[in-house]
């Protein structure tokens, strides 16, 4: 759906605003059902006047977040964008920050450039939360055209705060994503990622760069946003990707760090599965090689491992395996409010993982009501739902809460029973 330019204004100034409790985070935003605009739904029956109280408090808290990104203390600047990232994770607030994007744009360029490592950390987030809220459109592109060449900048220079970089490598991909408006851009973003990642290739003998674990992650992060920019390429970028990079990706399965291994075992399976949607008929020259190598990793027994990245290791690589060999993926539903929808892809899996990240919990909020999102998993236009439904399902699900818990007591007393009959049947 087309959004309409807003004329660009800034909040009045707003003394201490104390922070989101818990409580204004958990507010239920049954709005996103009704309305999904940046109204304030109460849960209990409070009328329109306290409808109207919560829906100011939030706006004014909002507002206040926004002026005291410019506060001299770097601590209070913080404390702002945290807030306002909290917000925008959980809520469906279109209106209220398209009118006010400029002037959000302004304060996380002001914080990336001036700003140290967690205030650089949380500012590059805000700016995907940012665009995520505008969705896909000339608002985002004129927002990612004024950060895109800071963060470029910030993940080229070996010297900047590594937080930072590892921040910017993930938030960069996702914004690249969401707002930009040329496919070239698309590719000369990606190679700003093969540029990391590929230092963490083992070498030709075998013997994996001594990298520090924090740049590893960095390094991670730059892979799982270049994955996530696969998904949008052109045909032609794609052959000329599979030909220069899914020879040399296996050599990161090599990885000291077991999230990097994870990650480019999932980048594989999504490179085999692009690139069979291409050609049915998809060869790739040293096949069996790469399974016995994923094959080693789904059955991985390596004593100096610990044992929850085996586990969480052995998960990935039978799925990643299966992947390669048999071309299969494992679904998973995902269900949201009356909705569900099915994760049926590495595409999908990829792009879901990527918006979940910034969104976390609010995630389910988002796919109900922010239409740009339900637009990348074509789910179709918002569904109405009213307050008496979501009642109804509140009901359902205390009524299934009882139906399983009877349901365990009765499995308890059979068990019991049977225990009794076998201990009776032992003694004479």
């Amino acid at each position: 759906m087309p959004r309409t330019k807003k004329k660009n204004s800034r909040g009045g100034q707003h003394g201490h605003v104390q922070p989101f409790s818990d409580e204004d985070a958990s507010i239920e935003t049954l709005s996103h059902c009704s309305s999904f605009s940046d109204t304030t739904s109460v849960a209990d029956e409070g009328g329109e006047a306290s409808e109207d109280t919560a829906q100011e408090d939030f706006q004014y808290k909002l507002k206040g977040f926004i002026d005291s990104t410019v506060d001299k203390s770097a601590k209070t600047r913080q404390g702002a964008l945290d807030g306002l990232k909290t917000a925008m994770a959980t809520r469906i607030l279109y209106e209220f920050i398209s009118e006010r994007r400029m002037t959000i744009t302004d304060s996380i360029e002001r914080c990336l450039k001036k700003g140290k490592g967690e205030e650089q950390r949380a500012a590059a987030s805000l700016a995907c939360l940012l665009c995520i809220q505008l969705g896909s459109g000339i608002e985002s592109e004129e927002v990612f055209k004024t950060l895109k060449p800071i963060f470029k900048n910030i993940l080229a220079d070996g010297s900047a705060n590594i937080q930072a970089r590892q921040a910017v490598a993930t938030s960069l991909g996702l914004c690249t994503l969401v707002a930009e408006d040329d496919i070239l851009d698309v590719h000369a973003t990606m190679e700003c990622f093969e540029n990391l990642f590929t230092r963490s290739y083992a070498r030709v003998d075998g013997t994996c760069p001594l990298i520090s674990p924090q740049t590893s992650q960095l390094h991670t992060n730059a892979l799982l946003s270049w994955a996530l920019l696969l998904t949008i390429c052109t045909a032609s970028q794609l052959k000329d990707i599979l030909r220069k990079h899914l020879p040399k990706l296996p050599r990161l399965l090599e990885s000291e760090d077991v999230n990097m291994r994870i990650a480019a075992g999932e980048t594989i399976a999504l490179l085999f599965e692009l690139a069979r949607d291409m050609d049915s008929e998809f060869e790739f020259d040293n096949w069996e090689e790469l399974c016995d190598k994923l094959n080693a990793l789904a059955t991985d027994c390596n004593k100096h491992r610990a044992k929850t990245d085996k586990r969480k290791q052995r998960s990935v690589f039978r799925d990643v395996l299966k992947a390669v060999e048999e071309g299969d993926f494992q679904p998973e539903n995902i269900r949201f409010g009356t909705e569900r929808m099915t994760i049926d892809s590495w595409v999908r899996k990829r792009t879901y993982d990527a918006f979940r990240e910034f969104v976390g919990s609010g995630m389910n909020y988002h796919l109900q009501g922010n239409e740009f999102i339900r637009d990348v998993f074509e789910l179709g236009p918002p569904m109405l739902v009213d307050s008496a439904t979501m009642k109804a399902m509140k009901i359902s699900r205390f009524e299934r809460h009882l139906h399983n818990s009877a349901a365990f007591k009765a499995r308890t007393k059979a068990r019991s029973k049977f225990r009794d009959k076998r201990v009776d049947v032992g003694e004479f």
